[in-house]
């Protein structure tokens, strides 16, 4: 959120009080862990020495090569406004690093950082993501546990007294915006008890640790208005789920490379070969950026969430949509990715497919301008759309198979995750859930 040096943050912890200090960092599915450590410990934690063993962190290391050591990035030093007065909570986001000082494979932060420097081999400077998450508030029982009961019948842009989460997304808002967020819009979404709230666009870096650090406050702000926010794709049978799209675009210093105004859609050639490599590699990497079970619950016809590979710049039914916007301002919308996604994760094999699409000098698919949802599947073969996968075990068959989102995971992020979400397939299969016992106990 700014430009800090060491002398910078520890001022500012002794001026503000800070007692205790968070060292975040991701791991492989996407949960923020951290190390929290007492002010005593800064010096230490500044100068990488902090230690913390990453055989307890899923898909990191064996236990017979578990030390690993916690970089931290001082631009992303941050104090929680929400804690005490005296004794305040600072947190710093960490890169992993191996005793010897080298980048962990496992890292989904550092990871990302390799394939950026990809991308400036190919002479852009900037990869640019504005994220627009979506989430649900459910209220919380007597004993602090969520329910499925929402606070609020509202609908997509609704006002009090139907959005009666208005109050607790405003406290976000304020939240996020002492944290040095720029907030652009926040309001009710399509379904009852979901919002969204949009924030600007950052590098793909400080992006993703914003989407980290952003879902750490709708949670916790949440919590103190009796409320429980997931950012599960698709809580409620029936209603819309909640999608996390991803507005990106590749930068050369300070023009937009996806620009051209001589062109009938002032898109350059570069956004459609990034356009189509996406296009390309978009059923491989839908494990990535659509990586839980739930996932293929909102990725189904009818509730607006894209469900097959086709672009527009005219209409919100494709998975790519190209906003109206141009200038610096010209960008691509994938419109498939969850909340539930790594944002690390997500954004690399984005990054690869694009630049891959670049290297390749693909060419996309013609545009689909007509409403997908209400062609028929004749129509939509006539036209080339094909379906995204329908389930996580389809999805993880395609990402085995291609070789490009692979490497843009790295083999320890790709078999790791690989091996995580295979269990979770598994598990779900052999789970006997109840839409089998209302189905099948009275009729067998």
């Amino acid at each position: 959120m700014g430009k800090y040096t060491k002398e910078d943050i520890k001022r500012l912890v002794q001026e503000q009080e800070v007692k205790f200090i968070r060292l975040q960092f991701t791991d492989i599915l996407g949960t923020i862990k951290n190390v929290e450590i007492p002010v005593s410990q800064l010096d230490k934690a500044l100068d990488n020495k902090m230690m913390f063993d990453g055989s307890s962190i899923e898909g990191f290391v064996r236990i017979e090569e578990s030390d690993m050591y916690l970089f931290p990035d001082y631009d992303t030093f941050m104090i929680f406004p929400w804690t005490a007065t005296k004794g305040k909570v600072a947190r710093l986001i960490c890169d992993i690093a191996r005793p010897d000082g080298t980048p962990f494979a496992g890292d989904p932060r550092s990871n990302l950082k390799r394939l950026l420097k990809e991308m400036e081999e190919l002479g852009f400077t900037n990869f640019n993501l504005g994220p627009e998450p979506e989430f649900f508030l459910f209220k919380l029982d007597e004993k602090g546990e969520p329910t499925l009961e929402v606070n609020d019948h509202g609908g997509y842009f609704d006002l009090a007294p139907t959005d009666l989460g208005e109050n607790c997304r405003r406290d976000i808002v304020l939240e996020l915006e002492e944290m040095g967020f720029e907030i652009e819009a926040s309001h009710h979404e399509v379904a009852p008890g979901q919002h969204e709230i949009d924030f600007k666009y950052a590098d793909a870096v400080s992006a993703c640790d914003n989407i980290q650090t952003f879902k750490l406050v709708v949670k916790t702000i949440a919590r103190k208005h009796g409320l429980h926010a997931t950012f599960m794709p698709k809580p409620l049978f029936g209603e819309a789920g909640s999608g996390m799209h991803f507005n990106v675009s590749l930068f050369k210093g300070k023009e937009n490379a996806f620009y051209d105004e001589a062109t009938e859609l002032g898109l350059s050639e570069t956004a459609t070969q990034f356009m189509a490599g996406v296009l390309a590699h978009v059923k491989g990497f839908t494990a990535v950026i659509n990586p839980t079970i739930n996932s293929y619950k909102r990725l189904v016809p009818g509730y607006e969430a894209p469900c097959y590979v086709a672009w527009s710049a005219q209409n919100r039914s494709p998975l790519i949509r190209i906003p109206s916007s141009r200038g610096v301002s010209t960008r691509v919308e994938v419109r498939s990715v969850d909340p539930s996604a790594n944002p690390y994760l997500a954004m690399a094999v984005i990054l690869e497919a694009g630049l891959e699409g670049i290297r390749q000098k693909m060419t996309p698919p013609a545009a689909i301008n007509r409403n997908i949802y209400v062609m028929s599947e004749e129509e939509r073969k006539a036209n080339g759309i094909d379906n995204l996968p329908v389930s996580l075990d389809e999805a993880l068959k395609l990402l085995a198979e291609d070789e490009v989102v692979k490497n843009a995971l790295g083999e320890h992020i790709y078999e790791n995750f690989k091996e995580a979400k295979e269990i979770e397939c598994e598990m779900f299969r052999t789970q006997v859930h109840q839409w089998e016992r209302d189905m099948y106990m009275k009729m067998y």
